[in-house]
């Protein structure tokens, strides 16, 4: 990690913590266990990326499966705001007619909110 991205680290990582927290709480909230995800900070890759639309650097971390895959995303726009997901896969425990394909969330530095993404099973 550079030493500006560390820097942009470790000014979001308590805010970062509480994402990774709601995220674990919003997957036990609907049935599912919480080892179905794990939204480490410390499993992260971190870096810097442009946002096309104003131009300023946000902070991106990638979560990665033990083979190289995307599991899920955490991004801390300049402004505070952030948006995180993760990939779940899995059918809706109390849902047998929706798929869970990711867990969110987004927010600010005084404002969270989470959900689950469901798909609509086929059959």
């Amino acid at each position: 990690m550079n030493s500006e991205v560390r820097q942009r680290f470790e000014r979001m990582q308590a805010l970062g913590e509480t994402v990774c927290d709601a995220l674990l709480m919003e997957v036990r909230r609907n049935g599912l266990p919480a080892t179905a995800i794990n939204p480490n900070l410390e499993r992260a890759q971190f870096d810097l990326s442009r946002d096309p639309s104003d131009g300023t650097y946000c902070l991106v971390g990638i979560w990665r499966d033990a083979h190289g895959n995307k599991q899920g995303e955490i991004l801390f726009h300049h402004d505070g705001s952030f948006y995180a997901e993760y990939d779940v896969i899995c059918e809706h425990p109390a849902k047998p007619q929706w798929f869970v394909e990711a867990v969110t969330a987004w927010g600010n530095t005084t404002k969270l909110r989470s959900e689950l993404k469901l798909l609509p099973t086929i059959g």
